[in-house]
């Protein structure tokens, strides 16, 4: 098999299982030192050995890339392969997404570049791609400055730009941003440059031990400020994988979901597998309120695009029409709704 097109693929099986990220990357970098190598100059540098001294290939990458130049499935590869099984849930609704609302890229805390993270995206089907990096308090993860943001998104302008082309994404690209909700439910970015953004996504992260009765109002401010389109991940909780588990922050649901009906707040079913998040007693809470919803992938890697069918098949089971989806909408419909000049039920 193509030996660039086994090292992407080992790098995406580790992004879905969650492994360490360096590891992925690591796979991402050495397809880029081979990429633009034909068969035979890829053979003669094997033979001659100087593909092992090339920057960014190391032992298992080597041995990866050889194996694939003897037109066979690398080990490593076929070992991913049958440890993950035949790749993301199947779900009927997750044929209906049509975009993602909530991913990462190397300007925050993803780990690769909004080009390639866009075309991961449209290989999983997607017509249309959020951006949201993470805004300034969250230092941790490299939060976006307004002048930082500024600059995103006149790349993503560019990238854009002939997207309909034969040389183009094949995806349409729209500004965002997870802006953190801060202590006082304050939007942790300028107005106006929020007003520029065609999809904004909220989510708590610090201080996520807050009381009920400071983190309820904390969360209603931010839900009736009109630049707010999704909560996210609203409960905070992680229930798997190496960063520990933590327990969901504590404020009152019927009240912080029934602002979200009122003000066309979309609740966000994050569907990456520590979070789960809301649980499952909550989305049948923000149903019943009759709030509108959106399955995103929170993804940081290329690989975690997988995810949806798991957020998917999360909300299949809750009972959520995929109508009150929002992101199962046309790219035209969903960033009116985002900027209040329709209505926020069915069409």
């Amino acid at each position: 098999m193509d030996a660039a097109d086994a090292l992407d693929e080992i790098a995406l099986l580790l992004e879905r299982e969650l492994a360490n990220p360096f590891k992925a990357k690591a796979f991402r970098r050495a397809s880029t030192a081979i990429a633009g190598l034909d068969a035979e100059e890829l053979a003669r540098r094997i033979a001659d050995g100087s593909l092992r001294r090339t920057k960014g290939i190391g032992d298992t990458s080597y041995t990866v890339i050889a194996e694939a130049a003897e037109g066979r499935v690398p080990d490593y590869l076929a070992e991913l392969r049958a440890k993950l099984g035949g790749g993301e849930a199947e779900s009927p609704l997750r044929r209906e997404l049509r975009g993602d609302l909530h991913s990462h890229t190397d300007w925050s805390d993803g780990t690769t570049s909004l080009p390639v993270m866009a075309a991961a995206a449209r290989d999983a089907g997607l017509e249309y791609l959020v951006v949201t990096d993470h805004s300034p308090s969250l230092r941790v993860a490299n939060g976006l400055s307004a002048e930082r943001l500024e600059t995103q998104l006149d790349l993503i302008e560019a990238l854009d730009t002939g997207h309909g082309e034969g040389d183009g994404l094949g995806i349409r690209l729209v500004p965002g941003i997870e802006v953190d909700i801060l202590a006082g439910g304050e939007l942790d970015q300028r107005d106006e440059l929020l007003a520029r953004l065609g999809v904004v996504v909220g989510s708590v992260h610090s201080k996520l031990r807050m009381p009920a009765a400071e983190m309820t109002p904390r969360m209603l401010r931010a839900i009736a400020n009109p630049r707010l389109n999704v909560l996210g991940h609203c409960t905070g909780r992680l229930v798997r994988g190496s960063r520990g588990t933590r327990p969901q922050s504590e404020f009152d649901a019927r009240a912080v979901f029934a602002a979200c009906a009122e003000h066309g707040v979309a609740v966000e079913i994050n569907s990456r597998p520590e979070r789960e998040d809301p649980p499952d007693e909550l989305i049948a809470l923000a149903l019943d309120a009759g709030c509108l919803f959106s399955i995103d992938s929170d993804a940081h890697a290329p690989g975690h695009f997988a995810f949806l069918g798991l957020g998917a098949a999360r909300a299949e089971r809750a009972g959520v029409p995929a109508e009150r989806i929002v992101n199962t909408w046309p790219l035209e419909r969903l960033l009116a709704w985002a900027a209040g000049s329709a209505p926020a039920g069915p069409a």
